[in-house]
């Protein structure tokens, strides 16, 4: 069973709280994420072939993610790009943004990625919730 730490964000600034998710999430190996902007952009890039192409969505995830962070002024290395977008964004229901965890994280895991939402999001005036489910 995939464990995700769902965020919904009271804003505003809601795209930037977004954008500040994004920063965090490419210094945390252990996660892939998803938001409501990144997934009208995949939705709208995967075909029904890729999604049964293992390589070509592999392919295709990659450079969206190059393409979108590099729009938000983002450095992510070539080899994050390969696996930082998680493939589920039609998972996020009510949620803003999820942090998807390549296996079940511990209470430390959490607690340091809340300190990291907390502090990038008060420097912006943002509220949220959080739900790791």
């Amino acid at each position: 069973m995939v464990t995700r730490s769902y965020i919904k964000l009271y804003g505003p600034p809601v795209l930037e709280a977004m954008k500040a998710l994004e920063k965090i999430s490419v210094e945390i190996p252990e996660v892939s994420i998803m938001n409501t902007v990144l997934w009208r952009e995949v939705a709208g890039q995967i075909t029904r072939d890729l999604r049964e192409s293992p390589i070509g969505l592999m392919v295709v995830m990659a450079e969206l993610a190059v393409n979108h962070f590099a729009k938000s002024d983002i450095a992510i290395p070539a080899e994050r790009s390969r696996n930082i977008l998680s493939k589920s964004g039609e998972s996020l229901g009510e949620y803003d943004f999820f942090f998807e965890w390549s296996k079940k994280p511990d209470r430390e895991q959490l607690h340091k990625l809340i300190e990291k939402i907390d502090e990038e999001l008060a420097r912006l005036g943002c509220v949220y919730t959080i739900a790791t489910k």
